[in-house]
């Protein structure tokens, strides 16, 4: 990826002295006209967009630093610098609306860690959820969680054992372990990296364990293991998978709480619209796209939606060419299953829509 700076240059201008500018190669993401270089001890210097605006042109560059992190959290995007000293900041983006006509005007505010922390705001979650969620289990849990307040269906998952449904797509998955489960895992796991792999594919998963990391330093409850081996088992999954969170919550009871209050926020998350300056800042800044539901999912939408009435397994694989033909065929048995395709008059490669 072109490296990403942040730029500060001077301009011929008494109230807006300065221009700064998040670039990526030629690409500028962000161009802002501000009050100071920084915001320091004043904790908020409000900004102007130059975006279709007309303003003076920069008089000299201060300074120009790499970007490590652009990332948009709620209404805010967090930039951090890499550089030892003012590193951290974000742009608090808001819309208000007129007191004495129609319509609404922009705010843009620049702060920074220090700010915040020194000025002590009341604390509000950036996700608060007030709707009702739709939770899938997976058919093979004997034994389920509980979820208040939430519309559950049992059905067979592709990966994980509970998932957060919204608009027809599995927006989080999370593979639930007993403390057993774990034990059990340790003699497969070749396998359960790859179950693993694929969960982690997913925007929003989790495992959560239903034991704490001590238990596994415990020789008498790991009757085949030493705890040496368990916790190097551990720390491999860890290694392996380092985007994918895993939860150590206790017992049962937290371990279900905490999946439910993970769905709550990555729901409110989600029906969080962001301002629409930091979602083109965002697209432009190039961060990988994640698919929705995982790609199990979005190989059999893309079948339905996209290829012909009548199709091949090579069709399929001009569209997905970096997907392995187990997860295509796995994708076209699960259609099948579900009596959404048919092979074409008893044909070995041509399959059709019902």
């Amino acid at each position: 990826m072109t490296t990403t700076f942040y730029i500060l240059e001077s301009v011929n201008n008494k109230k807006f002295p300065y221009r700064l500018t998040i670039r990526q190669g030629d690409k500028i993401l962000l161009a802002l006209r501000v009050q100071d270089k920084w915001p320091g001890q004043k904790g908020n210097i409000f900004c102007l967009r130059e975006d279709n605006v007309k303003m003076e042109p920069p008089i000299e560059e201060i300074e120009r630093v790499p970007v490590i992190s652009l990332k948009r959290i709620g209404k805010r995007l967090v930039v951090v610098l890499d550089r030892a000293k003012n590193k951290r900041c974000d742009f608090l983006f808001l819309k208000k609306k007129y007191k004495t006509k129609d319509g609404e005007y922009e705010q843009i505010f620049w702060r920074t860690q220090r700010a915040l922390k020194e000025k002590k705001p009341r604390v509000k979650l950036t996700t608060y959820h007030s709707e009702k969620l739709n939770i899938l289990i997976d058919v093979n849990e004997k034994y389920p969680w509980k979820f208040s307040d939430s519309s559950t269906e049992r059905v067979k998952l592709p990966v994980g054992d509970y998932a957060l449904l919204k608009n027809n797509e599995i927006l989080a998955v999370v593979e639930r372990k007993t403390f057993d489960n774990m034990i059990s895992e340790f003699s497969r796991l070749p396998v359960f990296h790859q179950q693993v792999a694929e969960l982690s594919a997913y925007e929003y998963s989790a495992l959560v364990i239903e034991a704490n990391y001590s238990d596994f330093l415990k020789a008498d409850k790991l009757k085949f293991y030493s705890p040496s081996f368990a916790v190097k088992a551990i720390a491999e999954i860890f290694a392996l998978h380092p985007h994918l969170p895993i939860i150590f919550a206790g017992n049962r009871k937290l371990a279900n709480e905490w999946a439910y209050r993970f769905f709550e926020a990555v729901d409110s998350h989600e029906n969080d619209i962001p301002h629409e300056k930091i979602a083109e800042v965002m697209q432009e800044y190039g961060n990988a796209p994640v698919i929705k539901g995982g790609v199990y999912y979005e190989i059999k939408k893309k079948i339905m939606d996209d290829l012909p009435d009548e199709f091949t397994l090579d069709m399929i694989k001009e569209l997905f060419p970096d997907i392995s033909n187990e997860l295509i065929k796995k994708a076209v048995d699960g259609l099948k299953k579900e009596k959404l395709i048919v092979r074409k008059n008893g044909s070995k490669k041509v399959w059709k829509k019902v």
